[in-house]
């Protein structure tokens, strides 16, 4: 169904996944995943503070949902987040959203994302960054993009430099209240130009960008 609000009926298409908008419906539809847990014990933490998907079940799912509620009604054209849901073969298996700051005046984004810990190792999270890096230059006209991981978080390291990012320096936050250093990536309009790939499509754009202040 259509929304009247245009943020809510943007997708990206590729030949493997769907990007769908994170609308009240995906949303539900992720939940069981999001209570299956996101985060795998043993292996590195991912997110930095404060994040949601470390909290324990129910609670995890509720603040989960209200970040995200509270984050689709600050969009304007100082600041927004999009947030998209992951679909593999229409089934929903993460997000991936794209986050700018004073985007007219600075043309810059950075993305997060996550995906559930089945689906993970299958190319899914390189596959919804380059979409959503198509969003962001074909679309939306962007300048640069940028992205962080901490330093052990190999597999979103990894996807940053096979799309052409470099390395821009480190940061340090939090991760459960414990200091850890981040890597920072940088991708060019031209280096993104270079990789562009023919075989990815949107919807709904056009309408979007009057909401985003472009």
């Amino acid at each position: 169904m259509t929304s009247v609000y245009p943020p809510l009926n943007l997708a990206v298409r590729t030949p493997r996944i769907t990007l769908a908008a994170a609308t009240d419906e995906m949303l539900e539809r992720l939940v069981p995943v999001v209570r299956a847990g996101v985060v795998v014990e043993g292996e590195p933490l991912p997110f930095d503070d404060p994040m949601s998907l470390y909290q324990d079940s129910p609670a995890r799912e509720w603040n989960w949902m209200r970040r995200i509620w509270s984050g689709r009604s600050r969009i304007d054209d100082g600041y927004w987040r999009l947030y998209f849901v992951v679909c593999d073969d229409g089934e929903p298996v993460g997000m991936q959203d794209l986050i700018a700051d004073d985007f007219t005046a600075l043309g810059t984004v950075h993305s997060f994302s996550w995906l559930a810990p089945p689906v993970r190792g299958r190319g899914l999270g390189r596959e919804a960054r380059a979409a959503i890096l198509h969003l962001a230059f074909a679309g939306f006209g962007a300048r640069e993009a940028g992205s962080e991981a901490f330093a052990d978080n190999h597999a979103s390291n990894r996807v940053s430099e096979a799309l052409g990012y470099l390395r821009n320096g480190t940061n340090w936050a939090t991760r459960r209240g414990e200091p850890a250093e981040l890597i920072r990536w940088r991708l060019t309009r031209d280096a993104w130009a270079a990789r562009r790939r023919s075989d990815i499509e949107l919807s709904g754009v056009e309408e979007c960008r009057p909401v985003l202040g472009l």
